[in-house]
């Protein structure tokens, strides 16, 4: 039964830990206020080291200016800070956050030991904090600036200690911290060691290709494009991934407000947008974005991890942001800007034209209009200069009985009763059919072998058909592709690759997939270590890309019969392993309303 207590206040030691739950969620979040303390003090060299995931040892050693020996005390106690005096500094604030609320935060569940040799003192001083309480404090012997060690994070604290993830997880995610604070200081050095082994190495003065290219692989690196777009007192910049190489996650789209990291959905439906019609409803571009905007126009106090943020107009963010990125995407594709080519080319999607739904645009005249269509089929079908070379006697010159004999042959078996008729090749990339129900079919030939494949690679699941190699392939490997590498091994093992990694930063493959030429080899593995696959079926899907006959790929009339056939006996034939359709029809009434024949 419950009983009425009185209202009092907490204990300090209480109140903390209740703060804690707040800002301090795992050690990656340590690790986030440490750095960003570090940052604040203006340091230009930051080395940060943990071990068992954070939860051991996290270590933050700056040459920032320091903290007195008589203000240690009060940078370990709650509300106190040297960041803001008034409500007028909290409006626009310019620093990551306040020490003197993250340092006690951390103490209260930790063993927190800081000393600092501070700029202006004549020695170095430091305080060791236990579980909230100070238990030493005095001078040592140290170089200028700040050393903060943080142990056995959440050990008076089981209940927080429990819903940590394994340290391999828990380490990922302080080195994800790191990295996403590392972009915005590109005059900083800043290095990470975990257990000892050192796995990032920022050097002053990189751009941020060069600072992207620490974590990420050349595969991806290799395709980035940087970008500046300013609107009305709003700057977007960063870099932007080629649309070929998108992947299945988001994990490589980074966000920033005023250098702050952020998760915010209006920039990723914005980044989302600006890529319409270039990816796959499941892919994800790789893409870094900076927004600078006045003070004002965001609020940064909206969580207490500062990772969210509140806009005061959130559509001009989401139309300022999707423009910058579809301008570089244009730059990249062409050369061109979208504003160089006119307010009608500002935005595409759907039909080539989509207009933003915040301005309205002068309608094309005839001219524009021709010119833009001839552009567009140009793209679509473009035309090689041997084009027109046939490998046997034209489908067309066939009298129609022959071309029913030859494709209903085609499909003996178990389609014996199917009345397709296959009427030829578009563009060297779109197979034309006559299906049972009399309406007009186009199958795309890339994505119907790559289903195709994909279902074959299935059943043989674990056979891994290989061919062995004369000369063995040669990888050399980045870190974070040798890291890659090793999660995938088992899964490339039973695809079919023999491999051999005696030195980390090099790979060598003795053996491929039976169904792959090795310049497609080295090209899947390439793209599979940059990322782009998350797990066996992606694996799959990849392999099936890699392997199958592509757009702009002239097929005879056997061979094109040959893959209806294979298609159709697929099991889920609708879609590509990437869920793009493989097939689209119009019946008669749909091409009566194209044409306008009955109302």
């Amino acid at each position: 039964m419950n009983t009425r207590r009185p209202i009092r206040i907490l204990p300090s030691g209480l109140q903390n830990q209740i703060a804690a739950g707040e800002v301090v969620e795992r050690p990656a979040s340590v690790l986030k206020e440490l750095l960003e303390n570090s940052l604040d003090a203006g340091a230009t060299s930051i080395i940060a080291s943990i071990s068992q995931g954070g939860q051991g040892l996290i270590s933050v050693r700056d040459n920032g200016f320091g903290v007195l020996a008589s203000e240690m005390a009060l940078a370990v106690t709650r509300h106190a800070t040297s960041k803001m005096e008034n409500m007028a500094e909290l409006s626009r604030i310019q620093s990551f956050g306040f020490r003197g609320e993250a340092l006690p935060s951390i103490a209260s569940v930790s063993q927190l030991r800081m000393a600092s040799f501070a700029a202006g003192a004549e020695e170095a001083a430091f305080i060791e904090v236990d579980r909230g309480e100070i238990k030493d404090q005095g001078l040592q012997a140290m170089r200028r600036g700040t050393l903060i060690e943080v142990r056995d994070l959440f050990a008076n604290v089981p209940a927080r200690l429990k819903f940590l993830k394994t340290p391999a997880t828990e380490t990922k995610r302080c080195r994800d911290v790191f990295f996403r604070l590392a972009l915005t200081v590109p005059e900083v050095r800043m290095e990470m060691l975990v257990s000892g082994r050192a796995v990032y190495a920022f050097s002053p003065g990189q751009n941020l290709v060069q600072r992207l290219g620490v974590a990420w692989p050349p595969a991806v690196t290799g395709g980035l494009s940087p970008f500046s777009y300013e609107q009305g007192g709003f700057k977007v910049s960063g870099a932007i991934g080629d649309p070929q190489t998108a992947q299945g996650q988001a994990g490589r789209m980074l966000f920033y407000v005023n250098n702050r990291p952020v998760a915010d959905k209006i920039f990723l439906r914005a980044v989302k947008d600006a890529y319409a019609g270039r990816l796959l409803s499941r892919e994800y571009p790789q893409a870094v974005v900076f927004l600078s905007l006045p003070s004002e126009e965001v609020d940064v106090n909206v969580h207490p991890a500062k990772t969210e943020v509140r806009f005061r107009d959130e559509s001009k963010v989401f139309s300022v942001v999707r423009r910058a990125v579809l301008s570089a995407l244009e730059q990249a594709r062409s050369g061109m800007t979208p504003e160089s080519m006119g307010p009608a080319f500002e935005t595409r999607g759907k039909n080539g034209l989509v207009k933003d739904s915040a301005s309205t645009w002068p309608p094309l005249d005839q001219t524009e209009r021709e010119d833009f269509f001839a552009d567009r089929a140009a793209e679509l079908f473009p035309r090689d200069a041997d084009q027109e070379s046939v490998h046997e006697a034209p489908f067309e010159a066939l009298a129609p009985e022959v071309k029913e004999a030859r494709v209903l042959a085609a499909f003996e078996g178990p389609v014996s009763s199917a009345a397709l008729v296959y009427l030829g090749q578009l563009a060297d990339t779109y197979l034309i059919l006559k299906l049972s129900d009399n309406t007009l079919g186009l199958i795309d030939q890339h994505a119907a072998h790559e289903r195709v494949l994909f279902d074959a690679f299935q059943k043989a699941a674990g056979r891994g058909d290989s061919q062995p190699l004369a000369l063995p392939l040669a990888l050399s490997l980045h870190a974070s592709e040798a890291a890659r590498l090793q999660e995938l091994w088992p899964d490339l093992r039973a695809l079919g690759f023999a491999l051999e990694n005696t030195n980390p930063a090099m790979l060598s493959v003795s053996e491929i997939p039976a169904c792959l030429a090795r310049a497609s080899a080295m090209e899947y593995l390439r793209a599979v270590l940059s990322g782009q696959a998350k797990d066996l079926n992606d694996l799959w899907a990849m392999l099936a890309c890699k392997s199958a006959i592509k757009a702009g790929q002239t097929l005879a009339v056997s061979e094109a019969l040959e893959l209806i056939n294979a298609w159709l006996s697929c099991p889920d034939k609708d879609f590509c392993p990437h869920g793009r359709p493989v097939l689209v029809s119009w019946t008669t009434r749909d091409l009566e309303r194209l044409f306008k024949r009955k109302p």
